[in-house]
């Protein structure tokens, strides 16, 4: 391989053909789609544990409201936080070709550093603006992936 050529772009330098290929900003409707996607597969099950096996129901749900939440949302953040760690990538995520990134380095986030996404994602929902952010900036990330310096990124699919 010669330096020229690769100078031209005829031939792809090593360091480049190691570097993953993935498109900078994922769209806010696919994103929509896999969180859509996590909270069946994900918080689902969870509620339902916390609110019939815990509390026997709805109504002592209702009665420890705040325990309640406090349950549901810490193992919730646990997993969240574990497969954004370890992979990447919830399974939302990777049903829709999503993957979470620290801008850093575009590794995998740490467990701190994704848990502390999961804490900042959910109060994002309570005041309107946090939450819309991601769709009137240019490289759709929002309050929360700001703030954890992480990025929500589309992979590119190889066809083989």
């Amino acid at each position: 391989m010669r330096w020229r050529d690769v100078k031209q772009g005829r031939v792809k330098n090593k360091s480049e053909v190691d570097k993953p290929s993935y498109s900078v900003n994922a769209s806010n409707i696919v994103k929509f789609k896999a969180f859509i996607t996590d909270a069946f597969l994900l918080s689902m099950p969870i509620i339902y544990i916390v609110m019939y096996l815990i509390f026997g129901g709805r109504e002592g749900f209702r009665e420890h409201m705040l325990m309640g939440w406090i349950y549901f949302l810490l193992p919730l953040g646990v997993i969240v936080a574990l497969f954004q760690s370890l992979k990447g990538q919830t399974p939302g995520m990777k049903a829709y070709d999503l993957k979470i990134v620290d801008l850093k380095d575009h590794s995998n986030p740490s467990f701190i550093k994704a848990f502390l996404r999961f804490i900042l994602f959910n109060f994002a929902f309570f005041p309107l603006f946090p939450l819309l952010l991601g769709v009137f900036r240019k490289d759709k990330r929002g309050l929360w992936d700001i703030l954890s310096n992480t990025a929500e990124i589309e992979i590119d699919r190889v066809e083989s």
